[in-house]
């Protein structure tokens, strides 16, 4: 049988007496649209500091496609195949969208020594971080410097600059924060929109986005897996609706 994309076995994290993270067993699938959610203090935001290799886990292991990269640098796991975004942006201000998407292209396809020069410098980069724009609906935006975007569509960028590194594992940390939900629109089509041979992790509190993006769920509460399910079980299980979803139930 094949090996799942990513997984962890008996995953925890302690800081001194807290436990962060409790054993926690969890996979995701190649091509897996997959939600995480909990409420605040749940650990999801530790749980993905151990998947990209920002912190090490006190016990447990981490799995990709079967190899063990429990000890893999974080800079490692991105070469492998994991990319994340953030909650708050970390763009490049004063360069244009493009000049972002090329820097993260060309430091994938081994082109850094000239990610500084004016983007144009690499054709087959600047080609690759069009088709990347155009993924997200930027390319008329292009040419323009971040600063003068509108919050919405720099996370749009963020998004394209993640898939720029090439991942087979993204994972999406509350991609909608901070949108106006005039905006939050666009960041739900991006999202629909992404390549189906990416497995898809995303962390949100927002449960319309989470019902709408997920095949399936897993809950967190106090450092530990509470449930995993399909949308419509996870929208159903009693247990969940008392500790997070509370009136907010889907069926």
């Amino acid at each position: 049988m094949t090996a799942p994309l990513l997984e962890t076995r008996a995953l925890s994290r302690n800081f001194g007496a807290l436990a962060a993270a409790r054993d926690i067993d969890f996979t995701l699938e190649a091509g897996a649209r997959h939600a995480l959610i909990g409420p605040n203090g749940a650990g999801k935001t530790t749980f993905v500091n151990l998947l990209t290799g920002v912190i090490t886990p006190t016990s447990g292991t981490i799995l990709m496609k079967g190899r063990d990269i429990t000890a893999v640098a974080q800079a490692e796991r991105v070469k492998l195949g994991i990319a994340r975004t953030f909650q708050i942006n970390r763009l490049f201000r004063r360069l244009s969208v493009l000049e972002n998407v090329y820097i993260a292209v060309a430091e994938r396809v081994g082109a850094a020594p000239s990610m500084f020069s004016p983007a144009g410098t690499r054709r087959d980069v600047v080609e690759e971080s069009m088709r990347l724009l155009e993924t997200v609906r930027l390319t008329g935006d292009a040419s323009r410097r971040i600063s003068e975007l509108p919050y919405g569509r720099q996370r749009l960028v963020e998004l394209a600059i993640a898939l720029g590194l090439g991942p087979e594992v993204l994972l999406l940390d509350e991609p909608a924060a901070g949108v106006p939900s005039a905006e939050s629109h666009i960041i739900l089509d991006a999202i629909d929109g992404l390549p189906r041979d990416i497995g898809v992790l995303i962390i949100d509190h927002d449960m319309d986005l989470v019902f709408r993006f997920a095949e399936r769920i897993t809950v967190m509460v106090s450092g530990a897996v509470f449930a995993t399910g399909s949308p419509r079980e996870i929208g159903a299980d009693a247990s969940v609706r008392a500790v997070y979803l509370g009136q907010r139930a889907h069926g």
